[in-house]
């Protein structure tokens, strides 16, 4: 299949398109390069041997969109990945997450659609479910966007009403929504990994810029939540795993709506993390505890068996995988791609 990665050029879609390519299918990138290098392209022909076309642009421009297709098409299937991600920034900068979260999603909707499309894969989050109780969730575990404390999870379930009602006025389109947990670790090969722009916001490239000197001390944002520990947790799944958890989403579509989730299922806590890398690094990390962010939760992990059981695929990368590979990765790239 030939593929259309919005946002591909990010954490996820880098290894996805690895992933992709070694299935022998034909990726080409979308990115406004926002949060990440042109750099990339060259590391995955490095890995894959594969160069693959990257498109310079915004996916919530149709002008750009449809120059991909132009250019570089026709498309089999739209994999969406173009997205603003951080909780707390979310909770600070609300009308940017939702203008971007959304505009990207309509625009890919609009030509897509147009172009013939038949198959559309979304990234959505884990954190689209709304009660704690129903831990560990299911798909089918409670979404209810007043109860969400973010807008970053609201505006991906929104996206998901969207792409529901999309779907039922298209039943010969298939729309894949891909629950992810909270993707950590980098390919084996160090060539790609995660590398935000600026001060990071989520945990383990947070935790590896420490390690690497580039930042002062970890953060840990609460130690009195009612977890084992204190801190919070969180369902870690390896990059890697998440990106061939896509490719058996998009060889497995057929007509019609359905979601994944794509987790362990096993809740690792802050500490556990921070002591995972401390071991991987051979060396103790400085950190200090501070208050709660808002939009945190204390606890989100799932049951991943819908789709061990529909697309046969599993995990199978541990904690101590994970942080292995990003610490390998950050080693080999202590400013980046750019550095």
């Amino acid at each position: 299949m030939r593929v259309l990665l919005a946002g591909g050029a990010g954490y996820v879609g880098t290894h996805t398109a690895i992933s992709l390519i070694e299935a022998g299918h034909e990726p080409v990138l979308l990115d406004d390069l926002s949060n990440t290098s042109r750099v990339v392209t060259s590391r995955i022909a490095e890995i894959t041997g594969t160069e693959i076309p990257l498109v310079v642009g915004d996916a919530a421009d149709d002008e750009i969109i449809e120059g991909a297709f132009d250019a570089h098409g026709p498309f089999d299937a739209i994999i969406h990945f173009a997205a603003l991600k951080a909780v707390g920034e979310s909770v600070e900068k609300p009308l940017s997450y939702y203008a971007n979260n959304l505009d990207t999603t309509y625009a890919l909707l609009r030509v897509g659609l147009a172009k013939g499309i038949r198959s559309f894969v979304f990234s959505s989050t884990g954190t689209v479910y709304s009660d704690p109780a129903d831990l560990p969730f299911t798909e089918e575990a409670t979404r209810n966007l007043v109860e969400l404390s973010n807008p970053y999870s609201k505006s991906k379930l929104m996206n998901e009403t969207v792409l529901t009602d999309v779907q039922a006025a298209n039943p010969e389109v298939n729309v894949t929504l891909l629950r992810y947990f909270n993707p950590v670790g980098a390919h084996a090969s160090g060539l790609v990994g995660e590398d935000p722009k600026g001060i990071p916001n989520n945990l383990m490239p947070f935790v590896a810029r420490v390690a690497v000197g580039s930042l002062p001390e970890i953060g840990i944002f609460g130690d009195d939540y009612d977890t084992p520990d204190g801190t919070g947790q969180r369902d870690y799944i390896h990059v890697v795993d998440l990106a061939e958890g896509h490719v058996k989403a998009l060889e497995k579509a057929e007509p019609g709506l359905v979601s994944y989730n794509l987790g362990t299922g096993n809740p690792v806590s802050v500490r556990e993390l921070i002591a995972s890398f401390e071991k991987a690094a051979g060396t103790e990390l400085p950190k200090s505890v501070k208050p709660r962010r808002a939009g945190d939760l204390a606890a989100t992990y799932c049951t991943p068996a819908k789709a061990e059981r529909e697309l046969e695929w599993k995990a199978t990368r541990t904690i101590d995988d994970m942080t292995r590979d990003v610490w390998n990765w950050q080693q080999k790239n202590p400013g980046g791609y750019e550095g």
